[in-house]
């Protein structure tokens, strides 16, 4: 005898960054109007498997910092934009959030988009060191320094970063949550270019 579980709830995709479908960068949104326990908000971002599964806790009352949630298909994170952009695009642009990364807002503007305000994280200089080195094989690297989640390398040309074929384990072998590269751009009217691993 078989047997199968129903598992129902309503969610959105929504592709932050673009306004161009299936363009940008997608996050699922799940509006939650009762508690669910970690394991179950893990177990829906692993099953949507998308970069990062929204939680907005939609029984807050208005005018209250709504409580917030990221989770990737492995894990929790302190911090993600464009599922925040994405959560605040779904409950109609004007919410303050509350995160493990504080109080997030976002608020509507008049030609319809959504201005984000986070907190600053100021990276700070580190050595170039030899793990590093490994990471970034064949760039010429100018500043290194680290954020509270990620490593901000950069490098000396556009053309280079664009050209760069990373090794995914060197980079994972820098620790923390990601890499960004940076090269200030060959392009009028644009100040820099990243990558992000």
């Amino acid at each position: 005898m078989e047997h199968w579980t129903l598992m129902s709830f309503e969610y959105a995709i929504v592709d932050a960054f673009t306004d161009v479908a299936f363009g940008g960068n997608p996050a699922a949104v799940v509006l939650l109007s009762a508690a669910k326990p970690d394991e179950w908000l893990q177990s829906v971002a692993t099953e949507l498997n998308l970069s990062e599964t929204a939680f907005a806790d939609v029984t807050a009352e208005r005018g209250v910092a709504m409580p917030l949630r990221w989770f990737t298909p492995a894990a929790e994170v302190a911090l993600c934009g464009h599922a925040t952009l994405a959560t605040a695009h779904v409950l109609g642009g004007d919410r303050v959030f509350s995160t493990k990364s504080g109080n997030l807002s976002c608020t509507q503007t008049a030609d319809g988009w959504i201005k984000m305000d986070f907190p600053a994280d100021l990276p700070t200089p580190v050595e170039h060191d030899d793990v590093i080195a490994r990471a970034t094989t064949g760039l010429d690297v100018k500043n290194v320094a680290r954020g509270v989640f990620d490593l901000l390398i950069e490098v000396a040309t556009e053309a280079e970063l664009l050209a760069f074929v990373p090794s995914l384990e060197a980079i994972s072998a820098i620790g923390g949550r990601g890499v960004i590269v940076t090269a200030p751009s060959d392009r009028s009217g644009i100040d820099f270019v990243s990558r992000c691993f």
